[in-house]
């Protein structure tokens, strides 16, 4: 007989919202969507996190909405906010390379060309 217990979600330890603001600016190397998190969005942990603050961008603006702005998304979400907490914007570009997740962590979440 086991005893091991199913593992239990984790609830969001911060509520929403967690996007302060996303725009899209005109860069060299072509259109960046700039994500501004709020310091909730930097700070929160839990299940389900993610998922919300990307509905919260795509609120604000719906042609974010692909698979390699997705990937940028969640590589800034896991690992930005550990590397450099108080950045200004987290900038996704839909001309990078969708590539898988250990290429995404590798290229520091700017795949195809360096970050602008």
């Amino acid at each position: 007989m086991s005893t091991s217990q199913p593992p239990t979600s984790q609830p969001p330890t911060l509520p929403p919202p967690y996007i302060a603001g996303a725009d899209w600016v005109d860069t060299q190397v072509g259109p960046s969507l700039q994500i501004r998190p709020t310091r909730n969005g930097r700070d929160v942990s839990g299940d389900g996190t993610a998922d919300e603050a990307w509905s919260e961008v795509l609120a604000m603006e719906s042609d974010a909405d692909s698979p390699g702005m997705r990937a940028q998304f969640d590589c800034h979400w896991t690992f930005a906010r550990l590397v450099d907490p108080d950045k200004p914007s987290w900038n996704l570009e839909p001309d990078r390379p969708v590539v898988s997740e250990q290429e995404m962590i590798a290229a520091r979440c700017n795949p195809g060309f360096a970050e602008e």
